[in-house]
């Protein structure tokens, strides 16, 4: 199998500093998508020391020992944002989440994630979200405090309960399945996702012009406000 890999990033409009970093290396089967905490300190730096430790993951192999030499990698980022959080004279928190998406030549892939960077799986006209939100609101839905109607637009949207450098253990969840020829991937920081909703996005994958699309899948995402940094992959699965 091969993989035609799409990418944008963009401040967004009320930002001035982008915090969101990505790693596209589809020769390894490997792609991520990281957004620094924001109201934290150095998120920016966060989300690239995330993004630098998966870049050590050697090529080859499987995806279920490539899945756990990724999550030994952040396991080591989180010690060292820890550690840097602890060094200066006042406590502070120095996060990203993580989203990771591997897939080998055997059409296995894993998905791996830390707060609400989020991974989606479109195939045969039908988008699947594959991650669960690690947030205070999705927690909220789950226990049945809320609708999942209320939780775009709720005023603890951004306060995630899992990520990169927040714990001294680092907490991931994993999602694994099939990728076939034809199948799309979508990785996207929530600067995106509370933008654009399922339709959207599935209507944005599916273009001919992946290219042409994500330009204008920025676009809408700056009319509507662009009040956060924005970050995706697309990922296509084209035939060996």
């Amino acid at each position: 199998m091969g993989f035609l890999t799409v990418a944008r990033t963009h401040v967004g409009r009320r930002r001035k500093i982008n915090e969101d970093a990505m790693l596209a290396r589809p020769d390894l089967g490997l792609w991520a998508v990281a957004d620094g905490m924001g109201g934290h300190h150095a998120g920016d730096v966060a989300s690239a020391m995330v993004v630098e430790a998966l870049e050590g993951i050697a090529a080859g192999g499987r995806a279920p020992a490539r899945s756990l030499e990724a999550q030994r990698l952040l396991a080591e980022a989180n010690a060292r944002l820890v550690a840097m959080a602890g060094a200066g004279a006042e406590p502070r928190t120095i996060g990203s989440t993580v989203a990771v998406l591997l897939a080998d030549d055997g059409g296995a892939f894993h998905g791996l994630w830390a707060g609400d960077s989020r991974i989606y799986h479109a195939r045969a006209g039908a988008l699947a979200q594959l991650t669960r939100d690690h947030t205070l609101v999705q927690l909220l839905v789950e226990v049945g405090e809320i609708q999942s109607s209320e939780a775009q637009g709720h005023p603890n949207a951004n306060i995630v309960t899992r990520a990169v450098g927040v714990e001294a253990r680092l907490e991931l969840d994993e999602v694994r399945g099939e990728a076939r020829p034809g199948d799309l991937f979508l990785l996207a920081s929530d600067g995106v996702t509370r933008l654009m909703d399922e339709a959207e996005l599935l209507a944005a994958l599916q273009a001919d012009d992946l290219e042409e699309s994500a330009d204008r899948l920025v676009d809408a995402c700056l009319e509507r406000g662009g009040p956060d940094n924005l970050s995706f992959l697309m990922v296509r699965v084209e035939p060996g």
